[in-house]
């Protein structure tokens, strides 16, 4: 059991990103943060798990789903992300 832990360490890259689906949130997590966001419910009445309806009117926009859209998110910030320079070495 033992090596095949090791074996399963290996395979996984350290600086790798992980996103999990589960239900109707998702779970990102790097080196950087831990992020924990709503998705559309699949089974919304409303939107038909699509996220949002298209509006009327001569500019049409996508209106966001109150399935998703006002529930909150949460993040988690582990490292502070490096600054990118104005301009570059060289």
């Amino acid at each position: 059991m033992r090596a095949r832990t090791l074996l399963l360490l290996a395979a996984v890259p350290l600086a790798a990103a992980v996103t999990l689906k589960a239900g109707s949130w998702r779970l990102h997590a790097d080196r950087y943060r831990i992020e924990v966001t709503a998705q559309p419910r699949t089974g919304c009445p409303h939107c038909h798990g699509i996220g949002g309806r298209w509006t009327a009117g001569a500019f049409p926009e996508m209106e966001a789903c109150g399935c998703w859209s006002t529930r909150r998110e949460l993040r988690i910030r582990l490292l502070p992300v490096p600054a990118w320079p104005d301009e570059p070495p060289f």
